[in-house]
């Protein structure tokens, strides 16, 4: 039986949901770090085109980026113990958080492999030689001169990513886990206020994808406040002073234009 639509449940849910962000966060946090490992290790072939790992890491980077996130979530978590019992391993006990972790880490690594490969070929071929004819080791020339660059050109995909990845643990409670999603069901459930539970929930959500991505713009003015434009504003595309201050994310000769 339908009820009415009462606002007073929309401030009374908000501090019961609020307890449950670290969850959601926590998830967030271990997916994503595991995540950028992952993704690291698959950009690392198809950035110096070792055969065989190169054809695999698309492979893997097709299926995660390929198939949706929710069917994921059951394939780790159905499939994934029934393979490990076939070499007598029993993870049927594991906490249900592992396997989401497991899950966000994988899909996030598909996509943060292709950041990392964008981000590393975007900066120019000319600085790399440069740093070759002045001595430096393949090491020293990526993790001083590629890497400092690809951070920063990569910020903006990473932060589009990671919001996405936060909004996307609301899947999480499908397979039982009690996080903000998961909490706001219940709480639905028990009053059959549920349209006043969804609201609380889209302000929590707002409000904490809000504040990442304001951080995000700040670290990324931090790392971007030596560059300097090539053109100055005056001689700049009117198209391109409107949008003053979104850095472009095809640089020239490894700056950028403001």
């Amino acid at each position: 039986m339908a009820t009415q639509f009462d606002i007073t449940y929309v401030f009374d849910f908000l501090p019961k949901l609020l307890n449950y962000i670290p969850i959601s966060l926590f998830i967030v946090a271990c997916s994503m770090g595991l995540g950028i490992v992952i993704g690291f290790l698959i950009a690392l072939p198809r950035l110096y085109q070792i055969p065989v790992l190169q054809r695999l890491s698309q492979i893997y980077v097709s299926f995660f980026r390929g198939t949706p996130i929710l069917i994921q979530l059951f394939l780790i978590y159905y499939g994934l113990p029934e393979m490990l019992k076939s070499i007598h391993v029993d993870v049927s006990k594991a906490p249900v958080l592992t396997f989401v972790i497991l899950t966000f880490a994988l899909h996030s690594g598909a996509y943060i492999s292709e950041v990392i490969r964008a981000a590393v070929k975007a900066v120019d071929r000319g600085q790399v030689e440069a740093a070759y004819s002045v001595g430096m080791t393949g090491y020293q020339a990526f993790t001083r001169i590629i890497m400092p660059q690809a951070l920063a050109i990569s910020l903006p995909n990473f932060t589009n990513l990671l919001i996405a990845n936060l909004k996307d643990t609301s899947l999480a409670f499908s397979l039982g886990a009690m996080e903000l999603m998961g909490k706001a069901q219940t709480l639905g459930s028990a009053t059959q206020h549920f349209m006043e539970t969804y609201i609380s929930l889209s302000i929590i959500y707002f409000i904490i994808c809000f504040g990442l991505e304001k951080l995000f713009m700040y670290v990324e003015k931090r790392l971007l406040q030596h560059e300097q434009p090539l053109v100055t504003e005056a001689r700049q595309p009117l198209s391109r002073r409107w949008f003053k201050g979104i850095p472009s994310t095809q640089p020239d000769k490894g700056g950028f234009q403001a």
